[in-house]
């Protein structure tokens, strides 16, 4: 199955891997939260072809996470900034921040350390229930179908059931 037919599942995982889960969408995302804007300064951070960046920024820009604004008339230059839609995903990109620390980062540590402004602490990012503020982890998490799960969704999750 290839990428862009994520989109058509009905599940709230595979629709956003299919921008998303594109190679170097998430490493441009992350250059845009560390405050790098323009075409060159993405490019040169990650050694990316400009015809695949190129690509990248404008799935970015068509579904909305990120925008194109005008910094120069002559000759004509453009910015990305992040939208509220884009903005949004800063916790996922935290939380896999957070594991790749854990599992990934050298003997000296991780690379870069995250800043809580408000305290000035390093941080890592903990999923917490937004309904009672308790810490969320693979052994206290399951899932029931939502309200736009189809009827075959509602089915297997029975069968699933009865079979635990």
């Amino acid at each position: 199955m290839s990428i862009k037919a994520f989109a058509e599942l009905n599940c709230s995982v595979a629709r956003p891997l299919s921008f998303l889960g594109e190679r170097w969408s998430l490493l441009v995302l992350r250059d845009l939260f560390l405050g790098r804007r323009r075409f060159d300064e993405i490019q040169d951070s990650l050694g990316i072809a400009s015809n695949v960046l190129s690509q990248r920024l404008a799935t970015l820009v068509e579904e909305g996470i990120v925008e194109r604004r005008r910094y120069s008339e002559h000759p004509e230059r453009f910015e990305y900034r992040l939208t509220e839609k884009g903005r949004e995903l800063q916790p996922i990109l935290l939380a896999l921040l957070r594991w790749g620390d854990a599992h990934t980062a050298g003997p000296a540590g991780p690379p870069l350390e995250t800043v809580h402004a408000e305290c000035d602490h390093s941080f890592h990012m903990v999923p917490t229930c937004s309904h009672c503020g308790g810490e969320v982890e693979a052994a206290n998490v399951r899932s029931r179908p939502g309200p736009g799960a189809t009827d075959e969704q509602r089915q297997r999750h029975q069968r699933s059931r009865a079979v635990t």
